[in-house]
């Protein structure tokens, strides 16, 4: 056969040519695309930064705190997608800061520019009570320096009330809602679809008669056990609330109380106005519109015609970008470094925004190398999770104490379980009498399913060379003994997490077993029962670790959060986004809106989540690795 290409004939070589030509072209405008793209990116940054070093902060400035999103410890999306959402408009997925709004009406006290502060909190989210009220306390301080707080709101709910209650005015929409209805916390529960529906076998293994976390899976309702102890803790939290409310407005709790009592008729007296219900019982100082808001403001402040409102103002993000501007780009005093420890304890190096075994120990390695920190933080919001991954970070904690740098936890909203295992070792636990902790208890949860599969006409058959071989697959019913294996590996579970309670509060394990078993606390009685050191909130942790690390007053140290870095091409892209030009050309682009929506997660509802984390213990059974993994889980936020 020969080896020599066949001739082509002027009609193929034509169509070669053809072809050529369309290929050059195609990587050609591929090309302009490309480097046009580039140098967009390049002149927003440009942009970004002149405008940045040039934007100047004038006097009688109002500051408009009006964040949308969830209140977070720290982001859990890179800054590309942030800055793609926020120029698309999508809220879905927003997030704002703790740090950030603190520092600015920290800020906002001292600062002679800012005039006043309008505060907006529709749009904002909370998970939990401990943070809200770290938000709520640094507005009063600001009120206190005699700085006017004025509160505006369309409707609100009781979370974002406890906010705008501490203003020195609350005006609510004449058309808008308010309602103070008190805590509730109610579950789905899926014994019913799991056993009955679906054939569907969960079996559960666990220490603590209050380790409620697996009973969605097993029960129809919740046990006693379990109400008792929620009921305890979340009248503790809503006692509490209504002081926070009884005191902003110069009210007792005891008249807030009746009047929830007393709703309907209440309700029915105002023949259904919310708003005029509000500011009868004193609840609002007066009820006026948007448009009369801003005219308000722009009679008490300097008129700007060019500012949306037409007064003088400067946002929460412009703010917060002012500050940072400020801040030296060589600070070389000793630091104080924060580690964030936000959401699920999972195994492995986890994404940034989340808590992993492995990147979250890093982080506090990373403090603990650093020659320049001489203290640590740890911030912890977390209802726990893989019971290793949790040990891993604790390690860290140990490690940081030896090489001689302090180590102080602050609670925030949540931190029970794997939460409280990753905080027992500190020097100093801070948490607010609001925060949710204990819940010291391990379980071990296997769904099995083969009555599901025979319903289906499936049946599993095979050999092993000793009895437990395959005893963990999920298609195999479990054997008795293999329960018994399961059970031992809990408890001993149970036993290394009170042993290393007692040893970390210095108490004996008899003393911890009594005030663990599963039990969940609020802030103030886990202090009462010697799980918790002091109240307060990060700023009072900061201060603690410079104190232990003898670093003198705030002004000899910088405060430093260890977190993942974005990567530059991540950086470059936010940059470019939240540049004017970036900003209005993605808002244009068809492009901009694609890739928005998939670089930002959705959300899940509660029921999903809970069937989501059932379908994970299944899978790491049928993965490989150890069949058998503790944890040490909570579901006990609000």
């Amino acid at each position: 056969m020969s080896s020599q290409p066949a001739r082509q004939g002027p009609v193929a070589a034509f169509f070669v040519l053809v072809w050529d030509v369309m290929n050059f072209t195609r990587r050609l405008i591929f090309n302009l695309v490309f480097f046009g793209l580039l140098l967009l990116l390049l002149l927003g940054m440009l942009y970004g930064a002149i405008a940045g070093r040039n934007a100047q902060l004038q006097g009688r400035t109002t500051l408009v705190i009006a964040p949308e999103g969830t209140l977070v410890e720290q982001y859990s999306s890179d800054p590309a997608s942030r800055a793609l959402a926020k120029v698309m408009g999508d809220k879905s997925a927003a997030e704002v800061q703790l740090r950030d709004v603190l520092r600015a009406l920290d800020a906002a006290r001292t600062d002679k520019r800012i005039e006043r502060v309008l505060l907006r909190v529709d749009e904002l989210h909370f998970s939990g009570y401990a943070s809200l009220r770290e938000v709520a306390a640094g507005l009063a301080k600001l009120r206190a320096s005699g700085k006017q707080v004025i509160a505006f709101g369309e409707n609100l709910d009781q979370k974002q009330y406890l906010l705008a209650a501490q203003a020195s005015e609350v005006y609510l929409d004449p058309m808008g809602g308010l309602l103070l209805e008190g805590l509730g916390r109610y579950h789905q529960y899926f014994r019913e679809l799991l056993q009955d529906k679906l054939n569907v076998d969960v079996h559960v293994f666990k220490v603590g008669e209050y380790k409620s976390a697996v009973e969605p899976f097993v029960l129809d309702a919740a046990s006693p056990e379990a109400k008792e102890a929620d009921l305890f803790w979340m009248t503790d939290v809503w006692q509490r609330y209504l002081g926070d409310v009884a005191k902003a407005r110069k009210l007792t709790p005891q008249q807030l109380a009746a009047d929830i009592d007393n709703l309907p008729s209440g309700i029915a007296a105002t023949k259904g106005d919310l708003a005029e219900y509000a500011l009868q019982h004193k609840l609002v100082d007066g009820l006026k519109t948007k448009e009369e808001i801003e005219e308000l403001l722009t009679k008490r402040g300097e008129p700007d015609e060019d500012a949306e409102g037409g007064f003088r103002q400067v946002s929460l993000g412009e703010y917060v970008n002012h500050l940072d501007l400020g801040l030296s780009p060589i600070d070389e005093r000793p630091q104080v470094a924060v580690v964030v420890a936000e959401g699920e304890i999972s195994g492995g190096d986890q994404p940034a925004g989340r808590v992993g075994g492995e990147s979250t120990a890093a982080l506090l390695r990373e403090a603990r190398d650093d020659e320049h920190v001489k203290s640590v933080v740890l911030r912890v919001d977390s209802p726990g999770g893989e019971v290793f991954a949790s040990e891993q970070i604790r390690r860290e904690i140990v490690g940081l104490k030896k090489a001689g740098k302090p180590v102080v936890v602050s609670m925030g909203d949540l931190a029970a379980s794997g939460g409280y295992w990753i905080s027992m070792n500190a020097d100093r636990i801070y948490a607010d009498p609001s925060t949710i902790t204990g819940s010291i208890g391990i379980f071990g949860m296997i769904p099995t399913i083969p009555r599901t599969l025979q319903k289906a006409g499936i049946h599993t058959d095979g050999v092993g060379t000793t009895r437990f071989a395959g005893a963990f697959d999920i298609t195999q019913p479990l054997a008795p003994e293999v329960g018994q294996i399961i059970q031992s590996v809990i408890e001993k579970g149970y036993r290394d997490f009170t042993g290393r309670v007692a040893t970390a509060r210095k108490r004996s394990v008899e003393q911890i077993d009594e005030v663990a078993r599963g039990r969940v606390w609020s802030g103030a009685q886990a202090k009462e029962r010697g799980l918790v050191d002091q109240f307060g909130g990060i700023a009072d942790a900061i201060n603690d670790a410079a104190t232990r690390a003898k670093l003198g007053k705030p002004d000899s140290y910088r405060v430093r959060y260890v977190e993942k870095m974005p990567s530059p091409f991540e950086q470059v892209v936010a940059n470019f986004a939240n540049s004017r030009a970036g900003g209005a050309w993605l808002g244009r682009s068809v492009f901009g809106q694609d890739l928005a929506q998939l670089l930002i997660g959705r959300t899940m509802p509660q029921a999903a989540r809970d069937l989501q984390f059932l379908q994970q213990s299944a899978m790491s059974v049928r993965e490989g690795g150890m069949p058998v993994k503790a944890l040490a889980y909570c579901f006990c936020g609000f």
